[in-house]
C-alpha cells in the first residue's frame, strides 16, 4: 500500500517541475497494472481518478470491482485484435493504437451510445524492432484513417522511449515526439495530448510538454509479481 504522504508528495513534485519548466502541470496517469483493487481505491479516496491498465484479463476484475468509482480507465497496453471490443466499450482512452486494423476494430466495436473513444497514436520514437508502435514516417497515414472513424477521437501521441538515465538524452527523446504533434496540428489535426514519461523519466517529459506522465513505481513502489494472476 502506500506510504502516507508518498502521493500527495509525488503531486507536488510535478507541480513544482512544471513550474520550473514553465509548463502546464500534466495529468497524472496512475499506472496500476498488477496492483491489486485495494490499492486503487485508496489512491481513489486521495483525490486520483486516471488509472492505466495494460491487460484486460487483469483490468476486468478492477473494473467490476471498482465499478461504484468514477475512475477513468486508461488501456496502454499491446493491443490485441480479439480483445478490441472489451476495451473499446470498458474503458475512455487507448493509448498504445498502432495499426489501422486496431482503429477500425476499436470504431466498430465502440458503443454509439458512448463518447468517442479517446485515443493517442503509439510512436515507436527511437525504431526498435522489438518494439510496439508505428513509424514516424507511417504517422500522417494512421492520423488520416483515425480522424475518419466517428467513434473514435485522436487525441494526440504516446511513447516509449529507450531506457536512458541522462536527463538530455531523455529530454531529446520527448522533444521528437513533440516535433510530430507540432507536423500533425500543422497539416489540420486537432491534437492536444503528449503521453510520455514514466517513473524513470517524467521530469524530462514534462520539460518538453508532457500533458499525461504515466507513473506506476513512483506511485506504488516495486510492483509484486505475484499480486495478480492473469487468466
Amino acid at each position: 500500500m502506500l506510504a502516507s504522504d508518498q502521493y500527495s508528495q509525488l503531486v507536488a513534485d510535478i507541480g513544482a517541475t512544471a513550474k520550473q519548466y514553465q509548463r502546464p502541470a500534466p495529468m497524472l496517469l496512475a499506472v496500476s497494472k498488477k496492483q491489486p483493487a485495494e490499492a486503487i481505491r485508496e489512491l481513489y479516496t486521495r483525490g486520483q481518478r486516471d488509472f492505466g491498465e495494460s491487460y484486460w484479463q487483469e483490468a476486468e476484475q478492477k473494473l467490476s470491482a471498482l465499478s461504484d468509482l468514477a475512475i477513468q480507465w486508461h488501456f496502454i497496453g499491446p493491443l490485441q485484435s480479439n480483445k478490441t471490443g472489451a476495451i473499446a466499450n470498458h474503458f475512455q482512452w487507448v493509448h498504445s493504437l498502432d495499426r489501422e486494423k486496431i482503429a477500425h476494430r476499436l470504431n466498430t466495436a465502440r458503443s454509439p451510445n458512448l463518447p468517442p473513444l479517446n485515443v493517442c497514436i503509439q510512436v515507436n520514437i527511437d525504431q526498435e524492432s522489438a518494439k510496439s508502435g508505428i513509424l514516424p514516417q507511417d504517422l500522417m497515414a494512421l492520423a488520416a484513417t483515425i480522424a475518419n472513424l466517428p467513434r473514435l477521437r485522436l487525441r494526440g501521441l504516446m511513447c516509449i522511449p529507450k531506457p536512458n538515465t541522462e536527463f538530455e538524452l531523455q529530454r531529446h527523446a520527448f522533444h521528437r515526439l513533440e516535433q510530430h504533434q507540432q507536423q500533425l496540428l500543422a497539416e489540420g489535426f486537432t491534437v492536444d495530448t503528449l503521453s510520455m514519461g514514466m517513473s524513470g523519466d517524467w521530469r524530462a517529459a514534462i520539460a518538453e510538454g508532457s500533458t499525461i506522465i504515466r507513473l506506476g513505481t513512483a506511485i506504488f513502489g516495486p510492483r509484486q509479481k505475484t499480486a495478480i494472476k492473469l487468466s
